[in-house]
């Protein structure tokens, strides 16, 4: 399993005495990740909590129950949080495992130096005193007892942060921490600019995020007759549900798109993801394409939006009949590839 250094040190604590498991009430884990200090939790009494499908499934893979959300009048006895870099993402997360915490119980958040660690330590330490803290893996861990002086005023202000908001002038509802949450991403606007109107048959947005680039592909293309939505964050997908027409035919899919598809398509466009933390990570990108490859018909078009650094000609040349760039502009590139003959049955 790969090194984990804000999972680490979140567990710090349990595993150096300065907290202990509690000996009876369940565990919530928010935004929970799979890693060997888990083994020492609970795990009848353990509850992990994650939204975005790779990690889920891995939890799951290790036994663990996994659920996508929890009701909000749940409690538990110890709240686990990894805290994301985004401010008002973090802040509702803090806020939020608050509300989940039992009197008495605790409240255990991690998140490393790069992601804004200190920066959470006081946003944390603004919801209730802080009862503990360490550092270590250049990252910090700190924990506060629920019901101790908690600015429960601060906590539903902090905790509304997550609500879906309206963005690009009302157009679409996002929230803090998906992809471009609060604008219209260029690359993907590029991309949409450039679909030809007559695009048509079942088609397929690979990382569909909040369904910008989905609800453009139906305005500009009249042909095509069904849409299926892939993202691996189950809280964009959420809000793609309500941005995109009811009377449309869709198919919403919580899925890791790297894992393959399970439909065939005439049509696939995609703004793929590249990035692990703040490192490019070429493997994301290329895991899309080999997706897209294995799931179209023969003849069918693959469109992609990509920043024009990325090094993805090679695997377009060797999975695709044909590929070329469309356009280059701000930084990015359009292009389109067409599948050569069937791989596999699929239906």
């Amino acid at each position: 399993m790969t090194t984990d250094p804000a999972l680490d040190t979140l567990l710090l604590p349990l595993r150096g005495g300065a907290l202990a498991w509690p000996a009876e009430g369940r565990v919530l884990f928010l935004r929970a990740r799979a890693g060997a200090g888990l083994g020492d939790a609970p795990r009848e009494r353990l509850v992990c909590q994650q939204s975005f499908k790779p990690f889920a499934d891995t939890l799951t893979k290790t036994g663990l129950a996994v659920a996508a959300d929890v009701p909000a009048g749940e409690r538990f006895a110890l709240v686990l949080v990894l805290t994301p870099r985004q401010r008002e993402e973090a802040r509702a997360l803090l806020a939020r495992a608050l509300g989940h915490a039992a009197a008495g119980g605790t409240v255990l958040a991690a998140s490393t130096n790069t992601e804004g660690a200190k920066s959470h330590e006081a946003d944390l330490a603004r919801l209730a005193p802080l009862a503990g803290g360490l550092s270590k893996n250049k990252a910090r861990a700190h924990w506060v007892k629920a019901g101790t002086g908690v600015d429960e005023a601060l906590r539903a202000e902090w905790e509304a942060l997550d609500a879906p908001r309206p963005v690009a002038d009302a157009r679409f509802l996002s929230r803090p921490g998906l992809f471009a949450w609060d604008r219209i991403d260029p690359g993907s606007a590029l991309l949409a600019r450039h679909l030809p109107a007559n695009l048509s048959g079942r088609a397929a947005d690979l990382g569909a995020g909040f369904g910008y680039l989905s609800a453009e592909l139906l305005a500009r293309c009249p042909g095509v007759t069904h849409l299926d939505l892939y993202e691996a964050e189950a809280r964009a997908l959420e809000l793609a549900r309500r941005n995109l027409p009811s009377s449309a035919n869709f198919g919403f899919h919580w899925h890791d798109v790297t894992a393959g598809l399970p439909h065939r398509y005439d049509v696939i466009v995609s703004n793929p993801p590249f990035h692990v933390g703040r490192a490019d990570d070429v493997a994301l990108g290329q895991g899309f394409i080999t997706a897209a490859a294995g799931a179209l018909r023969p003849g069918g078009q693959f469109w992609l939006v990509a920043n024009r650094h990325l090094p993805y000609e090679a695997e377009l040349a060797e999975k695709f009949a044909s590929a070329r760039t469309v356009a280059e502009e701000g930084g990015y590139k359009i292009i389109q590839a067409v599948a050569g003959p069937a791989r596999g049955a699929r239906r």
